[in-house]
C-alpha cells in the first residue's frame, strides 16, 4: 500500500510529499481568525466573534480551580461523563424538559456543543450512502464540515425576510420577521434525508422559534420519520419571549437529541465541555460515537461546571445573567440608532445584525486580495473594521452560495462584551456618519 502523492505536478528530482484529502488542503484562513488579524492590525474594538471579553463571575472560576486541585479529577473520566454533571445536567433538563432524565442512558457530556453535534451526525449518517441534512440558512458554520467529515450531505432551506410593511435597509426589523417556508422546507426532504437541524435560539439572527413554527417542523419530521437535532445552546438568553424546546412537544422527545453548552451558559467558551440529552435510544449511538471521536471529556472542568450548577440556582445566576445580557443587547442597538443604521432585534442569543447597505464605499477603495476574492460581503466588513475601527464577521460565512446574497448587506456584531468596549464602539462608529447614503 503507498500513499498518494502529487509527484506529477512536481519538477523532476523533487522528492514527492504526501497528498492531503481535497477538504482539508486549502491554507485559507478560516474567517474568525481573519477578521481577527484585520481587527488586530487597526486595534479595532472586536465585536466579532462570539467570546466574552469579560472574566466568569468568581465562583465559576472558583469552581474549576477547586476541582483542579482534587488528586481524583485528574484522571480520565467516564465516556458518559463525570456522575456530578451528569446529575447536574439531568436536573436542569427535567426542569427545562418537564420529565424525568435518567442520567444514566438519556445524557452524554462532550467536549464542548460543537463534538456533540458531531457525534450525533456521526452516529446516524452512513458514508457512501447520500444521507442528507436539513440546515436552516443562515447556520452555524461549524454544521457542515461536520455533516461532510460524517459521510453526509447537507440541505440548505433560507429564512427569509418577511415583513411588508417596512424595508430592512431603512427600518429595524424584527428576529422574528425572519421566517422559514414551510412548504420549501418539506420539498427539500427526500428519501435520503436523515435528519433536520434547529437552532434556536438562532446564530446569528437572534430569532426565538415561536411553539407553531416548531409544531410545524416537528409534523413535518414526523411524516417524514427524520432526526430533530436540537441545537440550544443559547436556551438561557432570551429577552421577553419564551423558548420553547422542540422536545418538549407532543411525540418530538423520542425523535430529538438537544445539545447545550456550558460555554454559552457559564461564559466560559474555553472550557469546551458541551452535552447531549435525548431517550436512549439515541444518545446510546452518540455515546458510542463520542466516544471514538475522543474518548472523553476533561475531568476537572466537568467537575468545576458541576459545582457552577448548583451554586447558580442558589444565586439565580442564569436570570441575572440574561438581564446583564439583555442592557448590553440595549447599548448596541442605541448605538446603531444614533449612527442611522438599522438591524433585526435579536430575541434570544447575543448578536446584532446590522444591515449596512446604507454605507457607501468609495469606488477606488483598494481591498486586499484574500477580501477581494470573498465577495461584496467580506469588502463590506473589512472596510467597517479599517476606516472605523469596530470589528464584525460577515454573515455569508453562514450561507451556502445561492443565498449568501440573502446576507450581502448584513454585517454581524455580539454583544457579549465589556461595557468599555461597548463605549469605545460608540466613539469609533460616529465616523461612519459621512459614508451615509440614501437609500431609496
Amino acid at each position: 500500500m503507498t500513499l498518494s502523492t502529487n509527484a506529477a505536478s512536481e519538477p523532476k528530482g523533487h522528492r514527492p510529499t504526501p497528498v492531503p484529502s481535497p477538504q482539508y488542503a486549502s491554507t485559507g484562513l478560516d474567517v474568525w481568525t481573519m477578521m481577527n488579524q484585520v481587527a488586530a492590525s487597526v486595534n479595532a474594538v472586536n465585536l466579532g466573534q462570539g467570546y466574552m471579553s469579560y472574566p466568569p463571575k468568581e465562583f465559576i472560576k472558583r469552581a474549576a480551580q477547586e476541582a483542579l486541585v482534587e488528586n481524583t479529577h485528574n484522571q480520565y473520566a467516564p465516556p458518559r461523563g463525570r456522575p456530578g454533571l451528569l446529575e447536574q445536567v439531568g436536573i436542569h433538563f427535567a426542569n427545562r424538559l418537564a420529565r424525568p432524565i435518567d442520567p444514566s442512558s438519556e445524557l452524554s457530556i462532550h467536549a464542548g456543543a460543537n463534538e456533540a453535534l458531531l457525534s450525533v451526525f456521526t452516529a446516524f449518517l452512513e458514508h457512501g450512502k447520500g444521507q442528507e441534512v436539513i440546515l436552516m440558512e443562515p447556520a452555524f458554520d461549524q454544521y457542515t464540515p461536520n455533516i461532510i467529515m460524517s459521510g453526509g450531505k447537507p440541505v440548505y432551506v433560507p429564512l427569509r425576510v418577511q415583513c411588508a410593511d417596512k424595508d430592512p435597509a431603512k427600518d429595524v426589523i424584527s428576529s422574528h420577521d425572519w421566517k422559514l417556508d414551510m412548504e420549501e422546507l418539506e420539498a427539500a426532504i427526500n428519501e435520503n434525508t436523515r435528519i433536520i437541524v434547529v437552532n434556536t435560539p438562532h446564530n446569528p439572527v437572534g430569532k426565538v422559534f415561536s411553539r407553531e413554527e416548531l409544531e410545524q417542523i416537528g409534523a413535518i419530521a414526523a411524516r417524514h420519520n427524520l432526526l430533530i437535532l436540537a441545537d440550544e445552546v443559547y436556551e438561557h438568553l432570551t429577552y421577553g419571549v419564551e423558548h420553547i424546546s422542540i422536545a418538549t412537544l407532543p411525540g418530538m422527545w423520542e425523535r430529538t437529541v438537544t445539545v447545550g453548552s456550558a460555554g454559552k451558559m457559564f461564559g466560559v467558551t474555553g472550557w469546551r465541555v458541551g452535552w447531549s440529552v435525548g431517550p436512549a435510544e439515541l444518545i446510546q449511538p452518540t455515546l458510542s460515537a463520542h466516544t471514538r471521536i475522543v474518548f472523553t471529556s476533561n475531568t476537572p472542568l466537568q467537575e468545576g461546571v458541576a459545582s457552577a450548577f448548583k451554586i447558580a440556582k442558589e444565586n439565580d445566576f442564569l436570570n441575572i445573567q440574561c438581564q446583564e445580557y439583555e442592557r448590553r443587547r440595549n447599548r448596541l442597538m442605541a448605538i446603531f440608532d444614533d449612527v442611522g443604521l438599522p438591524y433585526v432585534v435579536p430575541d434570544g442569543a447575543y448578536y446584532l445584525l446590522v444591515n449596512a447597505a446604507a454605507i457607501k464605499i468609495p469606488s477606488d477603495y483598494q481591498f486586499p486580495d484574500f477580501i477581494e476574492e470573498r465577495g461584496a460581503n467580506f469588502k463590506l466588513v473589512y472596510f467597517f473594521i479599517k476606516e472605523f475601527g469596530v470589528s464584525g464577521i460577515p454573515p455569508t460565512e453562514f450561507y451556502s452560495e445561492p443565498h449568501k446574497h440573502l446576507a450581502n448587506d448584513y454585517i454581524r456584531f455580539a454583544f457579549c462584551k465589556t461595557d468599555e468596549g461597548l463605549d469605545e464602539a460608540a466613539k469609533c462608529l460616529q465616523s461612519l456618519k459621512r459614508y451615509l447614503q440614501e437609500t431609496s
